[in-house]
């Protein structure tokens, strides 16, 4: 049996008398002093006990059993990101109840009552009126009171039975404590209530929005890919508001009528306002929603339905991708660039990909949408892997909006400022017109860095390298690593100067206090993970938006995602160069696919949209290839720069992350791993050397990375190279196959 534990293999149980198990049940047994929720796995443990020393599971829970498909892919992940198939598991588990809840309501009763209770008896429950007639007691237990409220209960039962509690009290027109006393009196008793179905079946046949001839095309083809009833992978792209979502909608229409059920990977949830909107206008209802924001009762009700199959369309985060689903027929991975799909803690992974490998276990076609494909999902179109197709064109006769540059060098804002004039200029001329603008910032807060003007002192956060983050709305300094926050402090810390602390630098907020300054009349909202902490929150700013209750939009990368903002005609990016920085692999590909994502926010209407992108740097080939539009020539190029080097995709990467206690204790064992790192034709180690983030959360760490040629497996040389390094306890060596992030 696997536990959802980090231990090495399943483990070995005995089955008590007369219970038999198949490989997916899921049952309770014996852990040490506690019982766990596991499953009944196809492998055997790593080393067979001794069958006198077998303790036998306490039970076979009342689960739907977890499918083969889902089981391979625990195994799959695990394999292939170096992690327990356990950790793994435990993604799979997390809402397994030992005892599932079972709605109660209340039914006649048919057993004897206990002994009269005086007052009861006489008076009726508080509230009630006198009684009108008197009924014996089940068993021959003396007489009842019944008040016309008692016997209205009782006789919306003989009609039908069990009923809520509520729904009694409703019918009857009474309060909860009449129910209450009628069971104290022993008149009715409890009883389960028959489940409901929580999820309407979406219509495939509702009528859906037209669609242009490019969007039949692609939406016929993909309905193909579905009704074959295989395995295949197929990417969507097209141009900003080109109208993919309607496309690939249609495909989930087509799973529908071959009755099977749809994964939809959102990398945001902050995302699904809209999203639910377009879906229930396409199918007459919503569909299950799957993310972390949701109650343990919710999650629990939504994870029984898809494994009951009655969650017909699931839409969620990455860990959706983990639902028992009974008849998996299409996985949808929309924005399949975006970063927010991999895990960076824990287990490893990354959605998009383990998306396509549970879409393979499942015989489903899998389905990657994005207007900026990731190189990788580019590599696998040209070498044959993946099928394109292609929008080319807006949907409804929109233009493209027209970039242009703003050079600060030649341009810069005023002293203090951060808006240039041109981009001021502009925001003045959409507000009059009565039309929507947006500035945009990739930066939560007020300053990213407080200095003190005397001594030169930042403020830096103790348990990271990193500086805290100014929140002047909240009064207060963050690290956004890990949380540690303190009140900005009226003195240096370090040389007691007072009024010498100075934010340096713009976040979201500092651009917000300025425009209210500069456009006082304009209705401003925040568009930040700060300001918008859920899916609620957000649907709420995008209702206010289309109800053009907003002038200006200030946010931060939220904004960039797939936002349908019709009235919106002008995105003034106040730092392009911002991911430019810091030496990463992919630092050009991503800011090219932030701000060609944000850029296509404007103009999806009537009105033409416009782009000014403020930048020191305006003859950057990122810069170049946005102005115009050159998006291919720019994959061109930096696959180019890739290729020689064997960088992904052309090649694989594995991060070996050394963390401890002490710089010394991490510095050891960085050099252990240095000193026996594999080698050998198209294999190479870089490092040891300290992370970007040298200390986090309190840890020092060191990085080590394994670089291979694309025909060679980075698993095997992994497993091999750690069993030769012995990690002492207060140590930890991380693995991250295919990282994304390099802090």
């Amino acid at each position: 049996m696997l536990l959802p534990y980090p231990f090495p293999g399943p483990f070995d149980y005995a089955l008590p008398e007369g219970t038999e198990v198949q490989p997916g049940d899921v049952v309770l047994a014996p852990l040490n002093r506690r019982e766990t929720v596991g499953v009944v796995w196809d492998a055997p443990g790593p080393a067979p006990a001794p069958e006198a020393k077998l303790r036998p599971i306490s039970g076979v829970l009342d689960t739907p059993p977890m499918r083969a498909p889902l089981r391979r892919l625990v195994d799959w992940i695990a394999a292939y990101t170096l992690a327990a198939p356990g950790e793994v598991l435990a993604m799979a588990l997390r809402v397994v109840e030992a005892k599932p809840r079972v709605a109660m309501g209340w039914s006649r009763a048919s057993r004897p009552a206990p002994s009269p209770n005086a007052r009861g008896d006489a008076d009726g429950a508080a509230g009630e009126r006198s009684p009108s007639s008197w009924e014996r007691r089940p068993g021959g237990g003396g007489r009842i009171a019944l008040t016309p409220g008692r016997q209205k209960i009782l006789e919306l039962l003989q009609q039908e039975e069990p009923r809520s509690t509520s729904d009694l009290a409703r019918a009857a027109g009474v309060g909860p404590g009449v129910i209450r006393a009628m069971a104290a009196a022993g008149l009715i008793e409890p009883a389960p209530l028959p489940r409901r179905p929580a999820f309407d079946p979406p219509d495939p046949g509702h009528p859906g929005a037209p669609l242009s001839a490019d969007q039949r095309l692609a939406a016929e083809a993909l309905r193909a890919s579905v009704a074959a009833r295989g395995f295949s992978v197929t990417l969507l792209d097209g141009v900003t508001g080109s109208g993919k979502t309607e496309v690939y909608l249609e495909a989930v229409a087509e799973a529908l009528c071959q009755r099977r059920q749809v994964l939809v990977l959102l990398p945001e949830i902050a995302l699904s306002s809209q999203w639910l909107e377009r879906f229930a206008r396409r199918f007459g209802v919503p569909p299950a929603v799957w993310h972390s924001d949701l109650s343990s009762r919710v999650r629990g009700i939504t994870w029984r339905g898809v494994a009951e199959g009655e969650a017909r369309v699931v839409v969620g985060a990455r860990s959706a991708l983990f639902l028992p689903f009974p008849d998996l027929g299409l996985i949808v991975v929309d924005e399949e660039h975006e970063t927010a799909f991999k895990q960076e803690e824990g287990v490893a992974y990354h959605a998009r990909d383990m998306a396509v490998v549970r879409a393979r276990l499942e015989s489903a076609p899998a389905v990657l949408v994005s207007a900026t494909p990731s190189l990788e999902t580019l590599h696998n179109v040209q070498t044959g892997r993946y099928r394109r197709l292609t929008l080319p064109r807006r949907h409804g006769g929109a233009r493209l909006p027209e970039i242009g540059l703003i050079d600060l060098r030649a341009t810069p804002p005023g002293r203090g400022r951060f808006l240039a004039p041109a981009l001021l200029a502009a925001v003045r001329e959409t507000l009059a017109r009565g039309e929507q603008a947006m500035l945009f910032l990739n930066r939560r807060g007020y300053a990213p860095l407080t200095l003190c003007r005397s001594c030169g002192h930042r403020i830096q956060c103790p348990n990271c390298t990193a500086w805290l983050v100014e929140h002047r709305a909240r009064r207060v300094l963050t690290c956004h690593h890990c949380g540690h926050t303190i009140p900005i402090p009226p003195l240096c810390p370090a040389c007691g100067a007072a009024h010498s602390l100075t934010p340096v630098g713009p976040g979201v907020e500092r651009i917000t206090e300025e425009a209210a300054e500069l456009f006082p009349e304009a209705r401003r909202l925040v568009m930040a993970s700060d300001t918008l902490p859920g899916p609620h929150a957000a649907a709420a700013a995008a209702r206010a938006i289309e109800a053009r209750e907003i002038d200006l939009i200030i946010g931060t990368q939220i904004v960039a995602k797939g936002w349908h903002f019709p009235h919106l005609t002008l995105v003034g990016v106040v730092d392009a160069d911002l991911g430019l920085g810091g030496g990463d692999l992919r630092a050009a590909e991503r800011t090219v696919q932030l701000l060609h994502q944000v850029a296509g926010r404007a103009g999806r209407a009537e009105a033409p949209g416009r782009v000014l992108l403020q930048s020191f740097n305006p003859d950057h080939p990122v810069m170049r290839a946005l102005v115009s539009g050159d998006l291919e020539g720019f994959v061109a190029r930096e696959s180019a720069e890739r290729r020689p080097g064997n960088w992904p995709p052309f090649g694989r990467l594995a991060a070996l992350i050394v963390s401890a206690g002490s710089a010394e204790a991490a510095d050891a064992l960085a050099r252990e791993l240095g000193r026996t790192a594999p080698s050998g034709t198209g294999i190479a180690v870089l490092g040891p050397a300290p992370a970007p983030l040298a200390i986090l959360r309190g840890r020092h760490r060191r990085r080590l990375l394994l670089k291979t040629r694309r025909d060679i497996a980075v698993q095997p040389i992994l497993r091999e190279w750690l069993v030769r390094v012995k990690v002492p306890p207060a140590a930890r060596v991380e693995v991250d196959v295919d990282p994304v992030s390099f802090l």
